[in-house]
């Protein structure tokens, strides 16, 4: 058990959880506990020791499922069931369950259908572990991933279809004569059903690519990075979701580190008149050096973000990122340009909700001044013709793009003219470094006129550029 638990713990730091040596040997003095029969109790004690923020709770889930998979379901609940007997005992005899179709699939997927119907749980449970047995195409050594074994067995069940007819016949049970909150009553139920028997099938497929491969190697197949980690620029529409529920946390937990460090940052300059004063005690000699207390600034932000298709995922979530923590900068302005360019921080002003905001800049932003192709150069140097001026001692300048320019000319000028007058000029590029200066990329000639260019593809990276900055 020790041996099995270390390698769950393992397989938890390598998918980025920060697990301690001391919440290791928590969770292991939990366990002395809890009875280890008991499952639901087991996986609470060891996420309650080792997992510290709730973005990381799917990960701690799929790891937990394949180091601690369910006991194999079998299929012996079945045997009372002439139709599903009937489909147990063909498999058996076949020897090769992927490969059959025909008539099975749709006897097997009526015998879930009345198993739905009827919410017996453990007759589910059997027939997901059939399931997967007559239609899923698992052979021993096969390398496929567990989502192209669900997915087969899942098709051949049309669940959708199941969940349709399944409300249908509870309306007609009750003669047309259902509510329309007894319905969405009847409709809730099912997909309940419907999902613990798809959990199932996922359970079951996990349990034998577990006994064919092992636990450490299916989990390195299963691996994904934290939502933290997730490159915006390849994000799906699921990590995307992930994304923005990490956002929001990840910025409050940022503002405060921002607010904290800035109360206790380092004493200010020497203080000579006060020191002088406080020698006199000691005869003339400065023991006790007194230093003048210091007054932080917060920075003003200019945000200039290019908002083309190429990159606009991560403009929208820096954006989103910056004006959530906007309480910790005196003030952020923000532009976004393809060819042309606007200020969009009248979007941001009192905005509850910071995600519509960034919606009407999409929508509603003036951008676009010939054909809609990024071109750097003009909307640089559009924006130092309108509001160049406006950038003091106190402002720090972040630049947002991949730089492709589409050989259009650079007008880096703009940039070195920003940095004489700005306090800092950062370039944040969401491009893998080895991408910078090929193709029509011109990072380079814009590199040099800035105090840093950052490769930031994460909300990791881009908190820990905005904590350096605060």
């Amino acid at each position: 058990m020790l041996e099995v638990l270390a390698g769950f713990i393992r397989e938890l730091r390598a998918s980025g959880l920060p697990v301690s040596l001391t919440e290791d040997l928590d969770a292991m003095e939990a366990l002395r506990h809890l009875p280890l029969t008991d499952r639901s109790a087991f996986k609470a004690a060891l996420a309650a020791t080792l997992v510290k923020s709730h973005s990381h709770r799917t990960v701690f889930d799929t790891v937990f499922d394949v180091y601690f998979a369910l006991p194999p379901a079998g299929v012996a609940g079945l045997e009372g069931d002439r139709g599903a007997s009937e489909l147990v005992e063909a498999a058996a005899q076949s020897g090769r369950a992927g490969e059959r179709d025909g008539p099975d699939a749709g006897d097997l997927a009526a015998q879930v259908e009345d198993a739905l119907r009827e919410g017996d749980d453990e007759r589910l449970r059997a027939l997901a572990a059939l399931a997967v047995m007559l239609a899923s195409g698992m052979t021993p050594g096969r390398p496929m991933g567990s989502s192209y074994y669900l997915y087969r067995t899942l098709r051949s069940l049309d669940l959708e279809g199941a969940l349709e007819r399944l409300v249908a016949g509870a309306r007609t049970a009750a003669r047309g004569e259902l509510s329309p909150l007894e319905e969405r009553l009847a409709r809730d139920r099912f997909e309940e059903r419907v999902a613990g028997f798809r959990a199932a099938v996922e359970a079951e497929i996990c349990r034998r690519l577990v006994a064919d491969r092992g636990a450490e190697a299916l989990a390195r197949t299963l691996r994904r990075p934290l939502p933290e980690d997730l490159d915006v620029m390849h994000a799906t529409r699921e990590d995307l979701v992930a994304l923005r529920q990490a956002l929001q946390p990840l910025a409050r937990k940022l503002a405060v580190r921002l607010a904290h460090r800035r109360r206790h940052r380092r004493r200010g300059h020497l203080d000579f008149r006060r020191t002088v004063r406080q020698s006199m005690s000691y005869g003339g000699v400065p023991a006790d050096p007194r230093f003048r207390r210091p007054h932080p600034a917060k920075p003003e932000i200019f945000v200039i973000a290019d908002i083309s298709g190429s990159v606009a995922a991560f403009a929208r979530f820096t954006l989103h990122f910056v004006h959530a923590i906007s309480t910790q900068f005196s003030r952020v302005r923000s532009f976004v340009f393809i060819d042309g360019v606007d200020e969009v921080t009248r979007f941001f002003d009192g905005a509850e909700d910071i995600s519509e905001a960034v919606q009407r800049v999409n929508a509603e932003a003036d951008v676009v001044w010939v054909d809609g192709h990024s071109d750097y150069g003009h909307a640089f140097g559009a924006f130092w013709e309108r509001w160049g001026e406006e950038i003091g001692s106190r402002t720090t300048v972040i630049l947002l793009g991949d730089a492709r320019n589409n050989y259009h000319a650079a007008e880096a000028w703009v940039v070195a003219a920003m940095r004489r007058r700005a306090r800092h000029v950062y370039w944040l590029n969401p491009e893998p470094r080895s991408y910078w200066d090929t193709g029509d990329s011109i990072v380079s000639q814009y590199a040099v006129h800035c105090d840093g260019v950052f490769e930031c593809r994460s909300l990791r990276q881009l908190a820990r550029f905005v904590e350096d900055l605060g």
